[in-house]
């Protein structure tokens, strides 16, 4: 339960994100973000003790911020995050709309030493891709924390205990259900992520997201077809679990697989209702008050598939 919880957090979309690692002697390493969750740049800081070396680290970040049009912060919440968050709200009145928020950052060394870390950022030192993934993390929880070992995470205690191949599947049920739950955000997963959706190996994981790095946002379901090696069997398994929000297909943001998007237009003018009207209360009501047994007569379309558009 600690853990969909934690995976199901609500995503910050469409902001480019600062991840902000607090330390004292170290420095704060700060890592900038796309709304993809593409690296823009990286950095150290040195606000804290025993440097105190405020206004150049203000003068730093105040021309990163300028340069990628940051829009928010997020602030680890280990050591030293007390003295970094004064330093951030005292940086960001300057600067008008650029808000933050304290992420927790469990598990965040972990990952930064993991073997996946490694792959994901070969030339980034270790240090630094700690502050990736609390910006990452903020802005989509679920593509971030699926990389952490969960007892890494510090969702329950007594889990060492436990027998640890049962624990691990029982957490790998959490995932599958969560991705299938909410569908993934294409512009925004990683590919960790992705290899939880039907159809779609490591391989095909990592070339989704090398394609959606090289050529910028998908603008609808059909571009994963331009993936290298993506063919049609697996876009039919994949498709439906694949969300892109404000693109090319209103349909796109919903649960509907492809397949059925001409029975979905049928349906929404057969009750007085169009794209627009998706995810409004009039069309739930309306929805949740038609016979399916009629309409599936009448729009000749099978019960099952009319269950599950509306459902979608």
């Amino acid at each position: 339960k600690n853990s969909k919880q934690l995976l199901l957090g609500a995503p910050i979309k469409g902001k480019t994100v600062m991840g902000f690692d607090p330390a004292y002697r170290t420095g704060c390493k700060i890592a900038v973000i796309d709304e993809t969750g593409k690296v823009l740049d990286t950095g150290v800081v040195y606000p804290t003790e025993p440097q105190n070396d405020v206004e150049g680290a203000k003068k730093e970040l105040i021309a990163l911020i300028k340069e990628y049009n940051v829009n928010i912060i997020a602030i680890g919440n280990g050591t030293a995050s007390r003295e970094s968050e004064n330093f951030v709200s005292d940086m960001i009145k300057e600067l008008g709309n650029v808000h933050y928020a304290i992420v927790s950052e469990a598990g965040a060394s972990v990952y930064s030493a993991s073997k996946l870390a490694t792959e994901e950022y070969p030339d980034i030192n270790v240090s630094i891709r700690g502050a990736i993934s609390i910006a990452r993390r903020l802005q989509d929880p679920l593509s971030e924390l699926v990389k952490i070992d969960p007892k890494s995470i510090g969702v329950g205690q007594y889990q060492h205990d436990m027998n640890q191949k049962k624990l691990g599947s029982a957490l790998d049920g959490v995932v599958e259900d969560s991705v299938n739950r909410v569908g993934v955000d294409l512009n925004t997963a990683s590919a960790p992520l992705l290899e939880h959706i039907s159809g779609i190996n490591k391989s095909l994981a990592k070339n989704i997201v090398a394609y959606r790095e090289a050529n910028g946002k998908f603008v609808t379901r059909k571009d994963l077809l331009k993936v290298p090696k993506l063919g049609a069997k697996a876009f039919e398994q994949c498709s439906g679990f694949m969300r892109i929000r404000d693109g090319g297909n209103p349909l796109d943001s919903t649960g509907v697989h492809p397949e059925s998007y001409d029975k979905t237009t049928k349906l929404l003018e057969s009750i007085g209702m169009n794209y627009d009207s998706l995810g409004t209360e009039e069309l739930i009501s309306k929805l949740d008050n038609i016979n399916i047994d009629d309409y599936s007569k009448k729009l000749d379309i099978d019960i099952y598939t009319l269950e599950d558009i509306i459902n979608s």
